[in-house]
């Protein structure tokens, strides 16, 4: 109960806060398996898109979240765990006999979706987008049933920037582009070009 009534707030105020509009350009929200992939500039891209899709959607949509932000004890830990059942990955590769993919691709094979960076780190640098991390394509060909879904996040490092205790007050928008599926005998170098361009394309004009 304690974890629904969160998850409720959450969404409410992140809406409230962001003003935020989900644009559904090349897709529509329906129950099928999804990978969404986005930019990521601040911790609250993905409940930003997590509070964008229809509630039966959430409830079957999960985060991947670096586990060295996300594993402490306290209010992160139960964020993370109860509220948004995240996928938790291991970034600092602390464990050399395990695959830093494998909980996502578990994930997948159960069934469920998930939200994805591929940058693999917030982007805090001038640049529109960081160079894409090989994971994205490896998720693509070992799972060729889930859409893979680009999003593009706009504003939100500026509502929330870096260092600000409290947000600024602009409207966020989250553009949802067209399915991408890996191409017969596509290189993994083709494919998250493909990937990042289609991403780049959502971006607004003044981004």
């Amino acid at each position: 109960m304690l974890a629904a009534l969160t998850a409720f707030a959450i969404t409410s105020v992140a809406r409230l806060i962001t003003g935020a509009r989900a644009l559904w350009l090349g897709c529509t929200p329906q129950p099928v398996q999804r990978l969404y992939y986005a930019n990521h500039s601040s911790h609250g891209d993905f409940v930003l898109i997590w509070a964008s899709l229809p509630q039966p959607l959430r409830q079957h949509t999960r985060p991947v979240a670096g586990a060295d932000y996300w594993q402490k004890p306290g209010i992160r830990q139960f964020l993370i765990k109860r509220v948004f059942n995240g996928v938790l990955i291991d970034r600092q590769h602390s464990d050399a006999q395990s695959h830093p993919l494998q909980p996502i691709q578990d994930a997948l094979a159960q069934g469920d979706s998930l939200i994805f960076f591929p940058e693999g780190t917030r982007n805090l640098s001038d640049e529109p987008l960081l160079a894409f991390k090989s994971g994205l394509f490896h998720l693509a060909s070992a799972h060729p049933q889930v859409e893979v879904i680009p999003v593009w996040i706009a504003n939100l490092n500026r509502v929330m920037p870096k260092g600000r205790a409290l947000p600024l007050p602009l409207l966020c928008t989250l553009s949802f582009g067209e399915p991408l599926q890996l191409l017969a005998d596509e290189s993994k170098h083709a494919f998250l070009d493909r990937a990042r361009q289609a991403l780049l394309a959502l971006a607004p004009k003044e981004s």
